[in-house]
């Protein structure tokens, strides 16, 4: 069931106002498709993205992936919503709404902040002819997002707080993705989140947080942004990763009879149980919800992130390379 027009935005306020998050998965193929979709009907109680994105569509082809995003979440019986992830082209944001996207991100944070602006503003114009909703960024993630790096956070390219709350009033974004300590992809190095900085940015900002490179992230640190706005968290490293091991797990057996098909039942299998577990972890309560935002000083632009240690709540039990991803 595609989460069309208002019901797209109702998942993310929903999340958001009941202390919980909705999961966006990358998807690049077939079976991460079929592996997302199938975790979603695992829990049909609990909105699911699937983020066919930029990155993928210089993989699989625009077209060619967004008609599969689309079609199997149309078919499906669980409320799942088609995102873009990662877009700096409006044409293309463009041509994924008229496709049908439930909801699309801009991504002007590589833009001095005036023109990040004025392409947010843009991009939300359009969406609203099409009833989707629009995530922008603020802030710069460390890493790639198709490819871990052993990336590290920049202090000095976090979001700021005051900056944040004149970006959303400027542009009308519907979602802000944030730079809190988080980066794309796996990394050896311990990933902290800045929780002050965050709960500075939620009781300036009035819109659902979003946090990418959540794959690996400890469960304290997990857990503890729900109540400070988070309400979209995505992940691709860790899908990548279980993709990847159930493919070389599986190649031995399948290699001398040339059985490419057991390849690939056996990666949507692994994508499907991993996207199933991660739904579970982010659409239980959080210990408080997001009405009310805590109160705390907005840090400053270089203020260091508070350290912590925890079991990972995003991460494969074979995984053995700290947070974090997407």
């Amino acid at each position: 069931m595609l989460l069309t027009g208002p019901e797209g935005l109702k998942a993310l306020t929903t999340a958001y106002e009941t202390g919980r998050a909705l999961p966006g998965f990358v998807a690049y193929n077939l079976e991460t498709v079929q592996g997302i979709v199938a975790a979603a009907e695992a829990n049909p109680e609990s909105p699911v993205l699937i983020q066919a994105g930029s990155s993928a569509f210089k993989h699989a082809g625009r077209d060619a992936l967004m008609r599969l995003a689309l079609d199997a979440a149309a078919a499906s019986p669980a409320p799942l919503g088609v995102h873009l992830d990662h877009s700096r082209d409006l044409d293309e944001i463009t041509a994924c709404l008229r496709a049908g996207y439930t909801s699309v991100m801009i991504d002007g944070s590589h833009l001095p902040f005036a023109e990040n602006i004025a392409l947010t503003r843009e991009a939300v114009r359009r969406a609203r002819d099409h009833g989707a909703w629009v995530e922008a960024e603020l802030g710069a993630l460390a890493g790639d997002e198709d490819v871990s790096t052993n990336a590290t956070a920049a202090p000095t390219a976090m979001t700021d707080p005051a900056q944040a709350a004149e970006f959303v009033a400027e542009t009308g974004v519907d979602a802000l993705a944030v730079a809190v300590g988080n980066v794309h992809g796996f990394t050896t190095h311990p990933v902290r989140l800045d929780l002050d900085r965050l709960a500075a940015i939620h009781s300036t900002v009035p819109v659902p947080l979003v946090l990418h490179g959540a794959s690996g992230l400890p469960e304290d640190q997990l857990l503890a942004a729900l109540p400070r706005g988070v309400a979209k968290i995505n992940v691709n490293a860790e899908l990548r990763r279980a993709y990847l091991q159930a493919v070389s797990t599986q190649l031995p057996t399948a290699l001398p009879g040339s059985d490419v098909v057991s390849l690939w039942s056996a990666a949507r299998d692994a994508v499907a149980e991993t996207a199933t577990r991660i739904i579970t972890q982010l659409t239980q309560s959080s210990p408080s919800t997001t009405s009310s935002p805590p109160t705390t000083s907005i840090p400053s632009t270089t203020s260091n992130p508070p350290a912590t240690s925890s079991p990972s709540a995003i991460s494969s039990p074979s995984a053995t390379s700290s947070p974090s991803g997407v």
